[in-house]
């Protein structure tokens, strides 16, 4: 069985592999019981999808072979840190563990990295460079219909 160490460097020569290939500095590797899952490296640049970052792309490859959405028993290694969209997919999926190699404040040195966001949002809706607003439209909201499917 492969230690911590050895998944990391896993994903940084997956990240490293990706830059060669036109792609950025990023690779994701699942693990599962001892057992690498998936590996990915981000793929934004070959599928122009912003959201094909190397966790998103491992994430969604670990829940096909796997047949579940519930990754709870997994941990993700990180080339570098997930960013927000990335950590928010991994706790929507259950991660209860995770690591990374690089930060996001080293990355954006280099001009490939989203340090800055983790800061605006947790500002106010109002006060972040995105406007993001409500507009509620007239009739009932789907989630009580959600949970009454849910629980009968």
């Amino acid at each position: 069985m492969a230690d911590h160490k050895t998944y990391m460097a896993e994903a940084v020569a997956i990240a490293q592999a990706n830059i060669a290939e036109g792609g950025t500095p990023y690779g994701a590797v699942i693990v599962r019981d001892g057992h690498v899952v998936a590996r990915a490296a981000n793929t934004v640049h070959l599928t122009k999808d912003a959201t094909d970052h190397a966790e998103m792309v491992a994430i969604h490859e670990a829940s096909r072979i796997l047949g579940r959405k519930d990754l709870s028993d997994c941990v993700m290694y990180a080339s570098g840190r997930p960013c927000p969209m990335c950590h928010a997919a991994m706790r929507l999926a259950g991660f209860k563990r995770g690591f990374f190699a690089f930060s996001a404040e080293e990355a954006q040195e280099y001009g490939v990295g989203s340090a800055d966001l983790y800061g605006e949002l947790c500002r106010p809706l109002a006060e972040q460079p995105m406007r993001l607003e409500q507009i509620r439209p007239e009739g009932p909201s789907p989630y009580p219909d959600w949970k009454a499917r849910k629980s009968g």
